[in-house]
């Protein structure tokens, strides 16, 4: 029965963390946009976006993340042949990488804070589909655990990884056709 309530608890906190991560990026993206408005918008937005990914970040992303691997470990504890299985092993695998991205947005987001990050927001675009390609591979691994060979696997998220640059250079030449600035 703990073992259900974890797994719950597991489930809901892994859809807030995510959710945090797919929006977070989002913001980033418009703030870097906002140095292209004039002074006096840029220290308004400015402002308004650090505060707003402050507190989504403090607030909803990484309590969530903290949840989510208390709630994996109490369930690894509770069953530890889970450790014995490939696909929870390569799941793990994936999970410390969506770590090293919830780290890696914590320092971009303090870089905008400080008016020192240097990335553009192509760039940006580009690093706010990374959580979204490793949640795919999760996903899928913990749904159909050993059905699918590791080779179809690896070749979709491939597969899925390259649309979704083609999708993003698409975009970037929709922008540019209506004139807006697409770094």
């Amino acid at each position: 029965m703990l073992y259900l309530y974890a797994k719950s608890l597991h489930i809901i906190f892994m859809v807030c963390w995510m959710a945090g991560l797919f929006y977070m990026p989002r913001l980033f993206i418009y703030h870097t946009e906002a140095k292209q408005k004039s002074d006096v918008e840029y220290r308004i937005l400015h402002a308004q976006f650090t505060v707003m990914e402050r507190r989504l970040w403090w607030v909803i992303t990484t309590p969530a993340m903290y949840i989510t691997i208390a709630s994996a470990l109490t369930m690894l504890y509770l069953s530890p042949a889970l450790l014995q299985q490939g696909w929870m092993q390569m799941k793990l695998l994936f999970v410390a990488g969506l770590i090293f991205y919830h780290f890696k947005s914590q320092q971009l987001m303090h870089r905008l804070a400080a008016g020192s990050c240097t990335w553009t927001s192509s760039r940006l675009r580009m690093w706010n589909e990374v959580s979204t390609i490793i949640l795919f591979a999760i996903v899928f691994l913990v749904i159909l655990r050993s059905a699918v060979s590791w080779i179809y696997g690896v070749l979709g998220l491939v597969g899925l990884a390259m649309l979704l640059m083609v999708l993003i250079r698409l975009y970037k030449l929709y922008r540019k056709s209506k004139g807006e600035n697409t770094d």
